[in-house]
């Protein structure tokens, strides 16, 4: 976000997080401004930027021809070295600038393969439920901007954090507005980078606001969690600030509405006051238990001969198709492909994945079951009901 060295209230925090970044950068691109010359900001950043001891490259920006250079060599003063000019909107000199950036960067061996690691949690919702106030909390520091205004989290952001003395790896991304066709600029860009969390994530808490009706932007949500085939935790905050006639609601629409996602361990909690937060990794944990859950190919199959012979699937037009043989394709999430005679009725593959929950847990994950029919045959008979 802008710095700025007067700023107040929430630009006061941003230029905070401005200067967070800074300081955990290997190198500084100060933009100014060509067409306005030397500011008393430029000249602040500058000290600021001094203090951190980071390799700074300057760009000087809105240098759209040749004539504009000149301006742009006014930016010497600043004392950070050759200013570059460039124009961000039709992109002249950045190829320059990309090679002053490249040559300033600190030499570093290639970084390692990671193996194991703090899981990887993301942080989703609608705008405005309380994400950054969450990771904040769990921090215990103020990582994320926290404002009343919806959409002060634009980039996701990463953090280790220990949660009941369990090192988690936190993604606090940006709301997710009601279409992303429907956002714009940087929300646009915002959602795309949130989506990309979600896939990058082991496992993702869906923060709700507990004191507003669950709308379907939280529907929408949690079906791109369980579409992702990501671990899924439920978490509903601001439960400070409901009553008993909310809290009733409540009940009646997570019956109504959230039923689809009763295998997700769900949580109540605040994130102002801390209630239930620490609480968090017990949820973390059950779900991605139940996201790497394997099932041994003869537990599966004795599992399927005694559903079958139980609960047969219906006879359609005439043919009853069977499950041949069963076996789990992968864990992460638990994928299930059986092999059967013919097409079955996707209402009979829900129960299988009722039942497989009921017989072998998975808490917290979606289960995904593919159905793959034999292939008809050639030749005699082809086309004719046999007996």
């Amino acid at each position: 976000g802008g710095w700025a060295s007067d700023a107040h209230g929430l630009a006061a925090r941003i230029a905070e997080q401005a200067e967070l970044a800074i300081s955990t950068a290997d190198a500084v691109l100060l933009v100014v401004d060509a067409t306005v010359g030397t500011t008393d900001e430029d000249e602040a950043v500058v000290q600021v930027l001094r203090r951190s001891h980071k390799p700074v490259v300057l760009a000087a920006n809105k240098v759209d021809d040749m004539h504009t250079e000149i301006e742009a060599a006014a930016m010497w003063n600043l004392g950070l070295g050759e200013p570059h000019p460039v124009s961000a909107i039709h992109g002249r000199g950045s190829g320059d600038l990309l090679d002053a950036l490249v040559d300033v960067l600190p030499e570093r061996a290639a970084a390692p393969v990671l193996v194991g690691g703090p899981r990887r949690v993301a942080i989703v919702g609608k705008p405005n439920v309380g994400k950054s106030s969450l990771l904040n909390r769990l921090a215990r520091q103020d990582r994320s901007v926290v404002s009343d205004m919806s959409g002060t989290t634009v980039d996701p952001v990463d953090e280790v954090v220990a949660v009941g003395g369990v090192p988690y790896r936190f993604i606090d991304t940006a709301g997710l507005r009601r279409r992303v066709k429907e956002a714009s600029g940087h929300e646009f860009y915002a959602s795309l980078r949130t989506q990309t969390a979600i896939e990058r994530a082991e496992v993702c808490i869906v923060v709700i606001d507990a004191s507003e009706p669950i709308s379907d932007q939280d529907m929408r949500i949690l079906n791109m969690v369980e579409e992702a085939g990501r671990a899924l935790v439920v978490a509903y905050n601001k439960w400070d600030l409901t009553d008993e006639e909310r809290r009733r609601y409540l009940e009646r629409e997570i019956e109504r509405d959230v039923q689809a996602f009763a295998w997700a361990p769900r949580i109540n909690i605040s994130a102002l006051k801390g209630r239930g937060v620490d609480k968090l990794s017990r949820n973390i944990e059950t779900a991605l238990h139940g996201w790497e859950t394997r099932v041994s190919t003869g537990k599966l199959n004795a599992f399927l001969g005694r559903l079958t012979a139980s609960h047969p699937h219906p006879v359609r037009g005439g043919k009853q198709p069977r499950i041949l043989f069963g076996t789990q394709a992968h864990n992460c999430p638990p994928t299930f492909a059986l092999f059967t005679s013919g097409v079955m009725d996707d209402s009979y593959v829900r129960f299988i994945e009722r039942r497989l929950r009921e017989d072998f847990g998975f808490e917290g994950t979606p289960v995904q079951v593919e159905i793959r029919p034999r292939e008809r045959r050639g030749g005699r008979g082809r086309g004719r009901p046999t007996s």
